[in-house]
This record gives C-alpha cells, sequence and structure tokens, in this order.
C-alpha cells in the first residue's frame, strides 16, 4: 500500500461505515488512515477512504482515487483547499466516488484561503471508460488536460460511483493561459454513474464540463463561472435535466463535437430538458461550436443576453452549420426574456428553434425550489 503523505500530528483514523444502499459506497475495502490537517496523497487498489463529517479536511495537494480504490464523502463533509494548481481531488478509471450529500446537509469543496476567490485551488477530476472522440471513433483513450489521468474507452454504462448535493467552491486554478481546472470536470464518464444536486460556485473556468462519456447530469447549478457555466464537448452522449446557471462570463451553455475535428466519431449527442439560463454572458445563451454535434433541446428558458443563439459562420466552422442545416439541432419551446438578438446563424433552416413560454428549470427566471437548502447564490 502506497503511504499517504502524513503528518504525525492530529491523525484521525477513519474507520469504514455501514451503508444502506450501492450508491453510497459500500466500504469493502481496506481502510486508510489520513490525516485532516494534510489531506493529500493517494488511494490504492482495494483501499477505501472514509471521511469524518466532524472534521475538517485541509486538502494541501492532490488527492487520487486510483483503479480499484474507493472514496466514500458522507453528508455535511467540508474540504478546504489550498495550493492552486497543486491542489485537485482525482478519480481514476475503474476507482469510485461516493458523494452522500443531503438536500440540508450538503458536502461542500472550497477555497482554504482567508478571502476566497475564483482559481483559489483546482476542482474535482473524474476519469471513465466510455466513449470519447478525443482519442478516436474505435474507443481509444486520451489524456485529461487535468490530473494527467487517462480517460476513455468502449463502456458507456461505465460506473465510477454516485455524487449527490455537492458544492464546489472557488475553482479553476490556471496552469497556463489554455489550461485552467474546472469546478467539476467529467472525462469519458459512463452512464452508470449518478450525477445529481451538483453547483459549481464562482469557479475561475468552466463550472461544469462533460469531455465525452454517456454521464446524464440532472439538477445541476452554475453561478459566476469564469468561462462557460457549463460545457458539453468530445463525444458526450447523455441527457441534461433540470439546470439552472447564472452569472457566466461567456456562454450559459457551450457544446461542441471536437475541437480538432467537427465531424469526428462517436458524434456528441446532448439531449437537454428543463434549463433556466440567465445571463450576461458574452457569448450567448447557447453556443454551438466546433461542429456541434447533435443536440434536442426542450422547455429552455433564457434571459439577459445580447445574443441567444451563438454559431459562427459556416466558413469558421462548416460541420456546426451542416448540423443546424439537417435539423440535428433542435431545439422547441425556448422562451427569450431580454434577449437582444435571439441568433446570429445566417443559414436557411430558421425554424431550428421555436419560442413558447415555459418554465425553464422549475420556475423561469427564479431560483426553483429544487436549488434551495444546498446552494449558494
Amino acid at each position: 500500500m502506497k503511504k499517504l503523505f502524513l503528518s504525525m500530528l492530529a491523525i484521525a483514523t477513519l474507520g469504514l461505515t455501514a451503508c444502506s444502499s450501492d450508491d453510497e459506497g459500500n466500504g469493502g475495502g481496506n481502510p486508510v488512515t489520513i490525516d485532516p490537517n494534510d489531506f493529500q496523497g493517494e488511494v490504492n487498489s482495494g483501499e477505501t477512504v472514509t471521511l469524518d463529517p466532524t472534521e475538517v479536511y485541509k486538502l494541501t495537494g492532490s488527492f487520487v482515487v486510483n483503479a480499484g480504490g474507493t472514496l466514500i464523502i458522507p453528508a455535511g463533509t467540508l474540504i478546504e483547499a489550498t495550493g492552486g494548481t497543486s491542489a485537485y481531488i482525482a478519480v481514476a478509471q475503474d476507482a469510485k466516488i461516493y458523494v452522500n450529500g443531503s438536500q440540508d446537509n450538503p458536502v461542500v469543496m472550497t477555497s482554504g484561503a482567508a478571502n476566497p476567490a475564483a482559481g483559489n485551488w483546482g476542482g474535482l477530476v473524474i476519469c471513465g471508460n466510455a466513449n470519447t472522440n478525443k482519442g478516436g471513433s474505435n474507443g481509444q483513450t486520451a489524456t485529461a488536460e487535468v490530473s494527467d489521468l487517462t480517460y476513455g474507452g468502449t463502456n458507456n454504462a461505465d460506473n465510477s460511483g454516485s455524487i449527490r448535493y455537492l458544492r464546489v467552491e472557488y475553482t479553476g486554478a490556471t496552469f497556463n493561459g489554455s489550461k485552467e481546472f474546472n469546478g467539476l470536470s467529467l472525462f469519458g464518464v459512463g452512464s452508470g454513474t449518478t450525477l445529481e444536486y451538483v453547483q459549481s460556485f464562482e469557479g475561475g473556468d468552466d463550472g461544469i464540463e462533460f469531455f465525452g462519456g454517456a454521464v446524464n447530469g440532472r439538477y445541476l447549478v452554475s453561478i459566476n463561472s469564469g468561462d462557460d457555466s457549463i460545457d458539453f464537448a468530445d463525444g458526450w452522449s447523455g441527457t441534461g435535466e433540470n439546470w439552472y446557471i447564472k452569472g457566466g462570463t461567456h456562454a450559459g451553455i457551450e457544446g461542441s463535437n471536437n475541437g480538432d475535428d467537427g465531424y469526428a466519431t462517436p458524434t456528441t449527442t446532448a439531449t437537454l430538458k428543463n434549463i433556466t439560463i440567465i445571463g450576461a454572458g458574452d457569448e450567448g445563451a447557447l453556443y454551438i461550436k466546433e461542429g456541434g454535434g447533435n443536440w434536442t433541446l426542450e422547455n429552455i428558458f433564457a434571459s439577459n443576453f445580447d445574443l441567444g443563439i451563438k454559431i459562427k459562420n459556416a466558413t469558421s466552422d462548416p460541420a456546426g452549420n451542416a448540423n443546424v442545416d439537417n435539423d440535428n439541432i433542435t431545439i422547441s419551446n425556448i422562451q427569450f426574456e431580454n434577449v437582444t438578438t435571439i441568433t446570429d446563424y445566417a443559414g436557411t433552416n430558421t425554424d431550428f428553434y421555436t419560442e413558447g413560454t415555459n418554465t425553464g428549470a422549475g420556475n423561469g427566471s427564479a431560483v426553483p425550489s429544487w436549488a434551495t437548502g444546498w446552494t449558494r447564490f
């Protein structure tokens, strides 16, 4: 067993706890002793770390759950990170994470700085074995842009665990001008993974991003992201339901197929339902980018943007425009409020979106009832 980087002071031995369901983690591995005041290191195959919600965990470096390892985080656990890009939590392929928060007692991963700000630390990274078009069309793997872990494969039903009622704050530490952490980064994560009730708050880059994979995301909140609020790319094939987005710097939702090849396969195939997007971001409420892929959207509420639906011209993004032209991207029942220009799409398929009055994430522009108790605004 690889030794974690332990301090000799304030060491807490964390035993395994009985769980009521598989979604909470079964605690079947060997327990690992860690130091809450110096929370960093690795969990290896056959090992389980179960955090203690009565402790405050000081994330001083990277904490990586390797293949065969398990991390269980009970409701009410607080993790405070310091150290910029060196401080992040990552879950490798064939590892498991169980975040077992509740509406009244979420798990919180935040900055340990005296005056917290966007970019104070990395974020949460999860890597799975589901398809991505970043490595190729036949189940090839790729390397995550943060954490340098491998992701991708052929198992779209892959299971990386369960995340429920998690708030991630002040993430987005910067490596360089083109490489930053997101709040939650999902690389090739499969549909067997539960992802519900997750918020990114005041992140320096994207709030939540799907890099390929097939995981479905329900009840997601992204507030005041430094780049895009929620982003999907690289062949993500999943459903997003009940998303509340506000205050992102650039796009509310940015969706692409592949930044190197807009025609890459497997093609991004996104189904989005019951979404509220509040501006004002400078790249639109919805940004169809780098081929876009196949989108089916319904019950979307967009407010306070100069531009509702952005897409570059057909010369700059031929694949994206072709997908709109050929009805591979359709948006039904979208409501625009205080939006200056609906779209900059210049093609002939002017009915790729239809307007209507709707509730978005549950209450138009207002915070939906399901977001109360565990989020920040």
